[in-house]
């Protein structure tokens, strides 16, 4: 019997230079890249909805915020590893490198039929290792429902279905309606 070749390892280089302009957006993890699958619309109204609402609020601070295209990069246990997250804001000065960010304060992914084991687990365990993140957001699209977990509670989830949720590194809060505005009620 044979088998497939594995795929060789890449180096971090040469998956930062073949993400360059390239077609498909990929997440490396450890030497090996897996592709990024598209997105619904109710996933693209949530994250711009939400990049809506945080943008003006950036003005004149030191803080970024990044939608879909902006990777993470984070070492853990000696392994390199890049995410793509659908939202990323850092407040971080030194936090500029050109394709990917290391200090967030915030993270935010959209659920995906696809990717939901890995945002609930792998990147929920994953970006709690970065020492920069207050607060990590995972948001339904089915139905109003967002899961906060937050730094300052020990990384306990909280369900928010109703009212606003708390922008820890920016102050002030975010309303469920502004997030979901469009979005249940779209066809």
């Amino acid at each position: 019997m044979t088998y497939p070749a594995t795929q060789p390892k890449l180096s971090v280089d040469d998956y930062l230079a073949s993400e360059d302009g390239g077609d498909c957006r990929h997440e490396f993890i450890n030497g090996q890249i897996y592709a990024m699958t598209g997105a619904s619309r109710a996933h693209g109204l949530i994250t711009l909805n939400i990049a809506t609402q945080l943008r003006p609020r950036l003005r004149g601070t030191s803080c970024q915020l990044f939608a879909n295209d902006m990777k993470v990069r984070l070492r853990i246990a000696g392994q390199e590893i890049f995410y793509y997250p659908d939202l990323l804001l850092t407040c971080d000065p030194s936090d500029r490198e050109t394709y990917y960010c290391t200090a967030p304060c915030l993270l935010i992914e959209v659920l995906s039929d696809s990717t939901e084991h890995i945002d609930r687990r792998e990147k929920l365990l994953s970006y709690q290792t970065l020492p920069s993140l207050e607060a990590y957001w995972i948001a339904a699209q089915q139905e109003r429902c967002l899961e906060v977990f937050r730094r300052c509670q020990q990384w306990g989830r909280e369900v928010i279905v109703s009212g606003s949720v708390a922008l820890d590194c920016l102050g002030g809060e975010l309303s469920l309606d502004a997030i979901y505005e469009d979005v249940l009620n779209a066809p």
